[in-house]
């Protein structure tokens, strides 16, 4: 059987597409998880990272996300209403300030800490602005 070279080239390509998004998917899967020990590190953008390369790279590991008791709960709300948890809100402006203390403590830079306040502030007025699960 003959398979012209554009054919196999494109699915070479689809190949290394389909594993760079399965690499992609672990990746932030594990910041996702760390996140959930780790103060100052998010684990629900890094969750929606894997949901959305996990579609891509591995149907298995984007069931299993679906499947899972606390995490498939995240997607789905987040998925089907745009919706967060109050808990989750809560957590998550909590880390926000507390991250910020933290590098207010160890950094000298005025210009810095004004665009990382600029930035955490974006962040919590986009949380408190969705809507909570029904």
């Amino acid at each position: 059987m003959h398979i012209d070279p554009l054919v196999s080239s494109l699915i070479n390509l689809l190949n290394m597409t389909r594993l760079a998004a399965l690499v992609l998917a672990y990746f932030f899967l594990a910041l996702a998880l760390i996140g959930v020990i780790l103060p100052g590190l998010p684990t629900v953008p890094f969750l929606l990272l894997t949901a959305w390369f996990s579609a891509k790279g591995s149907k298995r590991l984007h069931r299993w996300l679906y499947a899972h008791p606390q995490l498939g709960k995240l997607l789905i709300d987040w998925e089907q209403q745009g919706a967060i948890s109050r808990s989750s809100k809560v957590i998550a402006i909590l880390l926000l300030i507390f991250s910020w203390v933290i590098m207010y403590m160890r950094l000298d830079n005025i210009w810095l800490l004004t665009g990382i306040a600029v930035l955490f502030v974006s962040i919590m007025v986009f949380l408190i602005s969705r809507p909570e699960p029904h």
